[in-house]
Formats: C-alpha cells, structure tokens, sequence
C-alpha cells in the first residue's frame, strides 16, 4: 500500500507538478538536520587535513634541517679552501717579490713548548733543504732549519729561548740581537743602552749579519721600551711579525751563497 501511494505521488509529481511547494517546505525543514549531520563529518576530514598537513610540514622541514646543515658543512669547507688559498696567494706573491729562490712547505707538527719552539715541515734534503736555511712567511721571518731528513725537516722558531737573530732597527740603523722568550708572540732584545735612541713602534729586520739570514727582512716590530731605575740597559720587548703560532705554510729561503753546491747544480739540470 505504502509502495503504490509512494509511486502515485511520484507520478502525480512528475506530470503536474503538485507537489512542488511541499517539497521545498520539507527542504527547508530538513536543511538544519542536514548541516548537523554533515558537520561531523566536514570537521572530521578538516581534522585529518590538518594532520596530513602537519605531517608534510614536519617532514619538509626535516628535509630543509638536512639540507641547510649540509650547505653550511660545506660552507664551512668552502671558507676553509679560500682561506688557503688567500695564504697560497699571499706566500705566492712574496715568493716573486723575493729576489732569493724560495719553496713553500706545508706544518707537519707544531711543538710551542716554552722551553722548545719548533714545527716540522714536508720538505726535506731530496727538495734541497739544509741545516741553518732560513724560513719565512708572508710577513717575516719564521726561524731556520734545525735538521733535514729526506722528506721533512724540523726548524727553530725565532721565539725558542735559545734562539737569537742579529736585526737592525730599520728607523735609526741600531744593530742589535732579537732573542727568543718562549712565547711565540713575544721577543725580547737585551743589551741595548738606555741612550739609545729606540721607541714602541719602530720595525726590525735582520741585519745580514752571522751569515744565516739575508738582509733587510721583516722580523717584528718593538711594543714596549722600559728603563728600569738602575738597570744598564733597556728592556725591550718586540712582537714577530710572522704569524708564529698560526701559520700552515712557509717559505724556504735559498740564496746563491747559501745553497749547497749539490743542490745548485740540481737545480740547474
């Protein structure tokens, strides 16, 4: 009976259209149940959006941590390389500037014990090394080669307490002796009178003097003069020029004079 009164209205509907105006009534009336039944479920799918969301949002940024970590290690190796190469550059530019014949030689170890400044490089007496061979850098003087082996030698520092290096100073042409303290950063020149006519500020270059050392380059320059009441002599100290404690590459200086005799005619082959 239901089924057959449900088709009449359907016809009836669909021929003369009857039925129309309570059809949009019972729209109406049911709108506000629909929208409650239907918001449950739009909030349920604006929630697991929202999750899905999250989700993506925390992986790309995991993605990005990652990348950004490894662009900055790779910064970091990047700074490292231009900064060798600002020194290669710069143990370049002296080394043609240098009218003597000059290598450069990579640190092997550093030892800046105060009682022994030393540092180990990687060239050795097949590249032409000899004991007393001074070594500089790029601002002045380092030290000299204390011994050679075949591949790698070792040098004194200017700063080792029992190292002393005749200078001038280049100001008022006062010859004197720059001796080591054990700080790397700290020389002291002794015996100087307390006439003499020396001041914070003035430059000192070796002296050509002893037969180690060419004349005329950098070696530090002087930070303090003090006379002491009763003293002979003046208590000066100088700080190196040379990046003592800092440097990663040298230079190994030859003169004609001082290369052995060996060594020049390999060099000529």
């Amino acid at each position: 009976m239901v089924i057959v009164l449900a088709l009449a209205l359907m016809a009836l509907d669909h021929r003369f259209y009857q039925l129309q105006t309570l059809r949009s009534v019972l729209a109406t009336v049911a709108y506000p149940l629909q929208v409650a039944v239907d918001t449950p479920i739009r909030l349920g799918t604006r929630v697991l959006e929202s999750f899905s969301h999250h989700e993506q949002l925390v992986l790309e940024n995991r993605l990005l941590r990652s990348e950004l970590l490894e662009l900055r290690a790779r910064q970091l190796r990047f700074d490292a390389v231009q900064a060798e190469n600002d020194r290669l550059r710069t143990l370049l530019h002296t080394a043609t500037q240098a009218p003597e014949r000059v290598q450069i030689a990579k640190l092997l170890a550093v030892d800046l014990d105060p009682f022994r400044q030393q540092i180990v490089i990687n060239k050795g007496r097949r590249d032409g090394v000899y004991s007393g061979q001074p070594v500089i850098d790029a601002h002045g003087v380092i030290g000299q080669v204390l011994s050679a082996n075949w591949t790698s030698s070792t040098a004194l520092l200017i700063s080792d307490p029992g190292h002393a290096l005749p200078v001038i100073v280049a100001r008022t042409g006062l010859r004197s002796l720059a001796e080591g303290s054990g700080n790397p950063r700290r020389l002291h020149l002794r015996h100087v009178p307390p006439q003499e006519d020396i001041e914070a500020g003035d430059l000192l270059l070796t002296s050509g003097l002893g037969g180690r050392f060419p004349a005329d380059y950098p070696v530090a320059r002087i930070v303090s003069v003090e006379h002491r009441p009763g003293a002979p002599f003046l208590a000066i100290a100088a700080e190196p020029l040379a990046a003592l404690d800092r440097s990663r590459e040298v230079l190994l200086l030859w003169t004609d004079d001082s290369q052995p005799e060996a060594f020049r005619e390999h060099a000529l082959e």
